[in-house]
């Protein structure tokens, strides 16, 4: 526990619980689907939490972790908000990782059946081998994280992953944008290159492309299997340094079916209900709200 955070009591943990199972019971919907979750090998997550307490250079300021508990309560409290499935968003930060966290992947799924199962790349030799395999196991989502990898999307060790996952028509979660801070290979430029290189590849863009949300849309209007998830975007803590442009409102309706919900849980500096209370606050009526919480994912993952 870092010095600048305090443990969230139980009774305050049990309130916000109780006002996260009457939002979606509000919206008659049978809960929440959330495409966008951590759960890692502890090793893993203890150097994730490690990096967000050191203030990283990516984050910059102190960033809390909102649910730093073991995972077996993570567990308990991601279920006891009415999530019925999420991921296990895994991804490697060098060669030689993502083999191994595939088969963690497979094994926290195989024990956790409310978790799609999550599997990653790297740009290394193997990697279309391994990614295959992890198909056949039986991953339905992957996670690429540009900015951490610090790897080009358009690298051509990747030529066969993006083959693969675009004949298999898995999708990817990808964050490529530039926030909270630009790497070497952020940003739309290399997305829509690679788009144009794999026109069907399934994409979800993480955090709705933060901050270039316009060019992020603009690829969802040209690329009908790209998708964005709403992680961290619109809530008062990103929105203070990445304000979503109020005018391009309009274009997530238009992209409603597109748009799926996704919270970083455990990882946030605040509490989950505010990612909830940040899509409904759009006011973009409450049909809106419901596929963006459970439709869209339910009809993407069956």
């Amino acid at each position: 526990m870092s010095h600048a955070e305090q443990p969230r009591s139980d009774a305050e943990l049990a309130e916000e619980t109780d006002r996260i199972v009457a939002f979606w019971t509000e919206l008659s919907l049978p809960g929440l689907f959330d495409v966008h979750t951590h759960f890692m090998p502890k090793n893993v997550m203890d150097k994730v939490w490690s990096y967000f307490d050191s203030a990283g250079p990516l984050t910059g300021s102190v960033w809390p972790i909102s649910y730093r508990y073991a995972e077996d309560r993570r567990l308990q409290v991601i279920r006891g908000f009415g999530v019925r499935k999420f991921t296990s968003m895994i991804y490697p930060h060098k060669p030689s990782m993502a083999a191994w966290l595939n088969s963690w992947g497979a094994d926290f799924a195989a024990r956790t059946p409310d978790c799609l199962q999550t599997a990653t790349f790297y740009p290394e030799d193997g990697a279309t081998e391994y990614v295959e395999q992890a198909l056949t196991n039986g991953a339905r989502i992957f996670k690429s994280h540009i900015q951490v990898g610090n790897y080009a999307p358009n690298d051509p060790l990747l030529d066969g992953v993006w083959g693969a996952l675009s004949d298999a028509e898995v999708p990817v979660v990808i964050h490529c944008g530039s926030g909270p801070a630009p790497g070497t290979h952020t940003g739309p430029g290399p997305i829509a290159e690679l788009l144009q290189r794999f026109p069907r590849l399934p994409l979800i863009i993480a955090h709705m492309g933060m901050p270039e949300y316009v060019e992020f849309l603009d690829l969802a209007d040209r690329y009908e299997n790209v998708r964005l998830d709403t992680t961290m975007a619109f809530t008062d803590f990103s929105e203070a340094g990445a304000p979503f442009p109020r005018h391009e409102l309009p274009r997530l309706v238009d992209l409603q079916n597109r748009i799926l919900f996704g919270s970083d849980f455990p990882n946030i500096p605040y509490p989950y209900l505010d990612a909830l209370h940040a899509v409904r606050r759009l006011d973009l009526g409450d049909d809106w709200v419901r596929a963006v919480c459970w439709g869209n994912g339910a009809a993407l993952f069956g």
